[in-house]
């Protein structure tokens, strides 16, 4: 090689083949592995349906920079999110709570009726705890503000895809603040439904690390256990609660005090 030329790239300083120079840190691995849902060449299908159009279009225009997720369509009305409810399939659907013309609670049913399998997000200013755990009694398995600075509204798409729950971080501290504390002495809220809510404490680990947002494989490998089988204190925690998704134990749990 003559004195003056340049090493191939992946030699320059080491004369090893796809190292790098000293000093210069080897590339990082993908931040988002391949056996997660959500994929450049299988994107996730989203549904966005909110009134304020300067809101939709906000929204609308994080989902579409992200090549991992798909807008399939969008609408600003009751009627016309029953229209893209007929017409398209969809693993996701965004909705505000109050549209012009009617109330994304309704828009939720019908979803949850006709798309079992498909993720919901409620996208609401409206953070009363009523309105909160009335959308995840009906199936919903996220809730975000649309004052709040630290989420991404594309990030809850992937969350709740991959098994998370989708939570503005201001309401999933005030869950967590009534998960983690009780007074000494207190008991618990009084139980508005008869239900077998006794959770082991390995449940109750598994709860919180699901309150806090993070799925299946990252529950695992905090605990050092299979994702088969954090699945499986899952599935107990829903038999338990007799709930139907994770946003649901959550808020049954931070309801009434279980944990």
């Amino acid at each position: 090689m003559p004195d003056n030329a340049s090493p191939p790239p992946g030699e320059q300083g080491t004369g090893r083949p796809g190292y790098p120079p000293p000093g210069v840190c080897a590339p990082a691995a993908p931040l988002w592995p391949g056996f997660l849902t959500g994929q450049e060449d299988s994107p996730v299908r989203v549904l966005l349906v909110e009134d304020d159009e300067f809101m939709r279009r906000v929204i609308a225009q994080e989902l579409l920079s992200d090549l991992r997720i798909q807008l399939e369509g969008q609408a600003g009305s009751l009627r016309d999110g029953r229209r893209l409810l007929a017409t398209h399939e969809f693993d996701v659907l965004m909705v505000d709570l109050r549209l012009g013309d009617g109330t994304g609670f309704d828009l939720i049913q019908e979803a949850r009726e006709h798309h079992r399998a498909g993720e919901i997000i409620v996208i609401s200013a409206l953070e009363d705890e009523s309105h909160v755990l009335r959308a995840f009694e009906l199936g919903a398995t996220g809730y975000l503000l649309k004052d709040a600075w630290l989420q991404s509204f594309a990030q809850a798409v992937l969350q709740v895809v991959n098994g998370g729950a989708a939570i503005t971080p201001r309401l999933a501290r005030r869950l967590l603040s009534r998960l983690s504390y009780r007074p000494p002495g207190a008991l618990p809220p009084a139980e508005p439904l008869q239900r077998e809510a006794t959770l082991t404490a390995r449940e109750c680990e598994i709860l919180r690390f699901v309150a806090r947002g993070h799925v299946t494989e990252e529950i695992g490998n905090k605990l050092g256990i299979s994702g088969q089988t954090v699945n499986a204190h899952i599935k107990n925690i829903y038999k338990k609660l007799h709930v139907h998704s994770r946003a649901q134990a959550v808020s049954y749990a931070a309801y009434t005090g279980l944990i």
